[in-house]
């Protein structure tokens, strides 16, 4: 319901909350700090908070060609940090659980930009994210009927299908796209089934968020992250959850490269390259997302780590891994 931003002002940040009130658009000061950059991630934070709350709640479940709405459970976690343990638990579409664990991290963020600053401060923000949370969960109140007739009159307007916030947190979490991606994707699981891909939905997405950086991808509907690193040689890796309701299914690792079109090109002076695995490994068991984290930041700082795997024979052991090379694509 609220846009978030810093302003200077006589030699202070104040961190503006701007939103729709009743006749027009209000702007109020939330806080001030007296360091810019200590405003900036606090910003960044309860923007992303703000949409990642409002958003689902904004928008119809369209899943099964159907007009349904989205659970609205998430807003809990905003005014309670006993609830925000439920963000990661629940398995009630793939997109809106994705939406609960950006949420979760969004928090996390605000708590640790939150640590080095005065308790006064500290109050007032928390305090206006409960603000948030409540007039939001008023107005759902009312576009259901669910009101009752002591209920406070809130300042923050709310409209359906128009959410006021800054929905750019850079991964195209909230958009369309992103949703209907998620959608297509568990049109045909089982409930079972999309359970687990919801559980390993949330290992990638940790994982990408601990080291995957800028340089690392989550493929379109959370499916697998893709990793080229600055100065791989062309060599790329890939990590892959099992494609739920294959019997014989697991989580893969594959090392890539894209080789040129043009045969008598060289790699780096090409005009157009193909990408295809060169080795896979085929995981026995689902890796933790640290231990895909981990494989994520060693290949950032040794791009030519990729090269060395690609190397390896089927049975060999990835030197820094436990990875047991379970087949060559070009044998």
């Amino acid at each position: 319901m609220t846009i978030y931003s810093q302003h200077a002002n006589r030699g202070k940040t104040q961190i503006l909350a701007t939103y729709q009130g009743p006749d027009s658009v209000v702007s109020k000061t939330v806080t001030s700090l007296g360091d810019s950059r200590l405003a900036a991630p606090i910003v960044d934070a309860l923007n992303r908070i703000s949409a990642f709350a409002t958003v689902p709640v904004s928008v119809h479940d369209r899943r099964e060609r159907r007009m349904d709405y989205y659970p609205h459970k998430h807003l809990a976690a905003l005014a309670d940090a006993a609830a925000q343990a439920a963000l990661l638990t629940g398995a009630h579409s793939l997109w809106y659980e994705y939406v609960c664990l950006r949420l979760h991290q969004a928090l996390a963020d605000l708590e640790m930009a939150l640590a080095a600053l005065p308790d006064t401060v500290s109050r007032a923000i928390r305090a206006e994210v409960e603000v948030e949370a409540n007039e939001l969960r008023v107005s759902l109140d009312e576009f259901s009927g669910a009101s009752s007739e002591d209920e406070l009159e809130i300042e923050r307007h709310w409209e359906f299908g128009h959410p006021f916030v800054k929905d750019d947190d850079g991964m195209d979490t909230l958009s369309d796209e992103t949703r209907e991606q998620f959608d297509r994707r568990e049109a045909e699981f089982t409930p079972e089934e999309r359970e687990k891909a919801v559980a390993d939905l949330r290992v990638l997405v940790t994982a990408h968020s601990l080291g995957g950086g800028t340089w690392a991808s989550l493929d379109d509907a959370g499916s697998g992250i893709f990793a080229e690193p600055y100065d791989s040689d062309g060599f790329y890796m890939t990590v892959h959850t099992p494609e739920p309701g294959v019997d014989d299914a697991s989580w893969e690792m594959e090392v890539g490269r894209w080789e040129p079109d043009d045969p008598n090109e060289e790699y780096g002076d090409h005009t157009s390259a193909t990408g295809g695995p060169v080795i896979g490994c085929a995981l026995p068991v689902a890796p933790s997302a640290d231990e895909i984290a981990h494989l994520l930041k060693s290949v950032n700082e040794k791009p030519l780590l990729l090269a060395q795997w690609a190397e390896a024979p089927v049975g060999a052991v990835l030197a820094g891994t436990k990875m047991v090379v379970t087949k060559r694509y070009d044998s």
